[in-house]
């Protein structure tokens, strides 16, 4: 096989992603969890601080508050402790719940995210030492790597240029009183982290599209991948030949009930029966309105007999419909000579019947041509060989 046809050029096709995405393997961004996660955190603590910070200045005053009762009783400093735990619990759990929630929306934004639980599934080829020396060298991992070292620089520069240009102010904080101080401090702090978060918002806006390319570059198909998936949709041609092999044969069955409303049918004695209606009035040429072969020949030929439809012995031209005519369709062209035929000696016989006519005499033989009957061609093939 060429080579060439192996080389993984081609984008992946809306199967392989479907795939890819049902096995959980889609794009997803660190930097957009990190920046989610902290960025998040930030406003949600700054935003709930004011509210906080009374609550557990209040509930901190109520327990160091002691009288003469709760002295008779030192087992109520316990309860105490309990009650404030359940305090600062009840303030935290609702920020980590809301940052949670942030998290998750921004995944689901980006979509980064997958309902599998394939990946929870062990995986005993992780565990390959060779596999995952590979793995550390691959594409993936190295801008991985070089991305965070990038972070990692950005960040550091960024927090020692704001440390440096602050350095002489925070020695001014001993001098101040302890609140404004506590304040000046507050609002410094969230200076630094602000310029952090910028620079972590930066890296997150460059990383999403560039892990969509990566991973694109990752599902990534061959010409014969592309073929094969192809193929695989279409499905097995010999099962495929079967289901249209079963359909005739339900098709075939159901058309016996047409029989009645035919002008004739043609058979061949044992094996094959096609019924045919035409009329000038509302069709173009001659229609195929029932067929079928062995058990279902039969069948046709006794409900014909039965709705005193005529019943013609015409091997050739019945094995010629049979093959290229359609249920519900026009009969070939080729064979409208031959239909033609046998049409207007049912009609000679029926106006004799009813004594409008003089009674025909034997029927004359289509003219069907010979490479339309299936069974010429294969003599024809035998006598090739």
């Amino acid at each position: 096989m060429d080579s060439s046809s192996q080389d993984k050029n081609l984008p992946a096709t809306a199967q392989r992603l479907k795939k890819a995405r049902d096995d959980g393997q889609v794009p997803r961004s660190k930097d957009l969890s990190n920046l989610s996660v902290l960025g998040g955190g930030c406003l949600l603590l700054l935003a709930l601080a004011p509210t906080g910070f009374e609550k557990l200045r209040g509930a901190l005053q109520s327990q160091l508050r002691f009288d003469h009762a709760s002295l008779q009783q030192p087992g109520q400093m316990l309860q105490r402790l309990a009650d404030v735990f359940a305090q600062g619990l009840m303030l935290y759990l609702p920020l980590g719940v809301l940052v949670l929630a942030v998290a998750i929306g921004a995944t689901v934004a980006s979509g980064g995210y997958a309902l599998s639980t394939k990946p929870l599934m062990p995986d005993f080829s992780r565990v390959n030492p060779l596999k995952g020396i590979g793995r550390l060298f691959s594409k993936q991992q190295l801008v991985d790597t070089f991305k965070l070292a990038g972070v990692t620089a950005v960040v550091a520069f960024v927090a020692w240029q704001f440390i440096r240009s602050h350095v002489e102010l925070f020695g001014t904080l001993v001098m101040q009183p302890l609140e404004s101080g506590i304040g000046q401090l507050g609002n410094w702090i969230v200076a630094g982290v602000g310029l952090l978060l910028l620079v972590v918002a930066f890296f997150a806006i460059v990383d999403v599209p560039l892990q969509k390319f990566l991973h694109g570059n990752q599902l990534k198909m061959s010409l014969q991948e592309v073929k094969q998936e192809h193929k695989e949709a279409e499905g097995d041609p010999h099962v495929k030949s079967q289901r249209r092999a079963r359909q005739r044969e339900m098709a075939q069955r159901n058309s016996v009930g047409a029989v009645p409303k035919a002008d004739l049918v043609v058979m061949n004695p044992t094996h094959y029966a096609v019924a045919i209606r035409y009329d000038d009035a509302s069709m173009n040429a001659p229609r195929v309105v029932a067929k079928g072969a062995d058990l279902i020949a039969m069948k046709i030929r006794d409900v014909a007999k039965a709705h005193n439809v005529p019943v013609l012995q015409s091997p050739m031209l019945a094995r010629a419909l049979y093959a290229h005519a359609e249920i519900d369709g026009e009969v070939p062209s080729a064979l409208y000579t031959a239909v033609a035929q046998v049409l207007a000696y049912v009609y000679q016989l029926r106006a004799a019947l009813k004594g409008q006519g003089a009674m025909p005499g034997e029927m004359p033989v289509p003219q069907v041509p010979p490479e339309l009957d299936p069974h010429f061609k294969k003599s024809a093939s035998k006598d090739a060989e």
